[in-house]
């Protein structure tokens, strides 16, 4: 009797899942559920590819086409985790062999604004809708929060003609990420192409004005808006898990095999997490964590399948033992980076032309932590590997380590 395996949510830590499940499992019965309207696609285009041009069919992970059974609009309620049965909204039951937990992060609100069109906390292909047709020449647009999301968008934005605010409470965009004058370079390169930047200050209130939305500003400044994209984080969703009974803290705890974890921490029979959502031992010499960037959610939702594929199977687990890297685009300045970027460490630059190409270092106690590339491409896999090394190192030591 072939295998049933169950994929909670729409992401791409799901789709990865389930094409890694195809392989492994060729007969085995794979169904995905997302409460999105919309299929899987990539989520990093909603604030890079698609708005340079690029098709949102092109965004689209076709997971159906590989004999995946994939149910939009649809909720997952409750899961029993001892009958290994999920509940859906409309009342309908799926068993399962092996289920995945896939549910991502929900992008976080502010109460200061009203929470519906025009104003999107910005994380779905939905919100990206809204935001289209709200933006280009003659529209003006309201970023709010200088992380990844607010500046790509504010980029995005700009690119197709929108008249672009950004206001965010840092001192300047990636204040806390890059150093000084790496952070002061690209909030100036905003500024010269036309974005209009409030940094260091919040949003004081805001109303509805017709179609639009009037939002004032602690420095004073006012404003009416066509778009109000916020960007200021997000929040795992770890209801279901912890309804469940499963050990949830900020994000679901998994094990070094991605096996969602009872209270006691030990592995609950048939139930994986994998995403934006799941908690799960780094490498060393990191800590325990989530985080939310392309290629850990491609690469743990693929280990993923594979594992649920090899329980089904009763083949021994294995370890998830990859580093992730992530990247964005800002303007004409590109950046990869691994391991942590925290202004609060250590800092050695390395530059070939400052602010504008080379490599940032961070040291934790003589040991590099983490590396940024930037507009330095090709060297991914060598920070990676110099990271994961732990060895203590000088300034010196680094000057022209990775090629520049």
């Amino acid at each position: 009797m072939a295998n049933r395996y169950v994929l909670i949510g729409g992401g791409l830590a799901s789709a990865a899942a389930a094409k890694a499940l195809r392989v492994a499992d060729p007969e085995g019965r794979v169904t995905l559920v997302t409460s999105e309207v919309d299929p899987p696609y990539r989520r990093p285009h909603l604030s890079k590819a698609l708005w340079k041009g690029g098709d949102v069919a092109k965004a689209m992970l076709d997971v159906a086409s590989s004999g995946v059974e994939v149910r939009t609009g649809r909720t997952a309620k409750a899961v029993d985790v001892d009958g290994r049965r999920v509940e859906l909204d409309d009342g309908e039951t799926l068993d399962y062999d092996q289920l995945l937990l896939a549910t991502g992060a929900r992008a976080r609100s502010l109460p200061v604004l009203p929470a519906a069109p025009p104003v999107v906390a910005y994380r779905s292909l939905a919100d990206y809708r809204v935001a289209r047709e709200r933006s280009g020449e003659g529209k003006r647009a309201l970023v709010v929060g200088g992380g990844f999301v607010g500046a790509e968008l504010a980029a995005g934005l700009r690119d197709v003609g929108t008249d672009v605010h950004m206001v965010f409470p840092e001192t300047a965009l990636g204040a806390n990420r890059f150093p000084d004058g790496l952070a002061r370079a690209v909030t100036e390169r905003y500024v010269s192409r036309g974005v209009s930047v409030h940094a260091g200050t919040t949003i004081e209130s805001a109303e509805r004005a017709g179609q639009c939305v009037r939002v004032r500003l602690g420095d004073g400044f006012v404003g009416e808006f066509d778009l109000v994209a916020v960007g200021v984080g997000a929040a795992p969703n770890t209801e279901l898990a912890a309804a469940a009974g499963l050990q949830v803290s900020d994000g679901v705890e998994v094990d070094a095999a991605l096996r969602a974890l009872d209270p006691d921490g030990r592995p609950v029979p048939g139930v994986f997490a994998a995403g934006d959502v799941a908690a799960f031992p780094w490498p060393e010499p990191f800590a325990r964590g989530r985080i939310e960037h392309e290629d850990a959610a491609v690469t743990m939702g693929a280990h993923a399948g594979r594992q649920m594929a090899a329980a089904a199977h009763g083949q021994a687990p294995a370890p998830y033992e990859h580093l992730p890297f992530f990247y964005s685009d800002l303007f004409d300045a590109g950046y990869e980076a691994v391991g942590l970027l925290d202004t609060r460490l250590d800092l050695v630059e390395d530059w070939r032309v400052p602010g504008r190409e080379g490599v940032v270092y961070y040291l934790d106690e003589g040991r590099v932590v983490g590396v940024l590339l930037w507009n330095t491409w090709g060297q991914v896999d060598a920070a990676r590997e110099l990271v994961l090394a732990a060895q203590r190192v000088t300034p010196a030591s680094l000057a022209g380590r990775l090629p520049r």
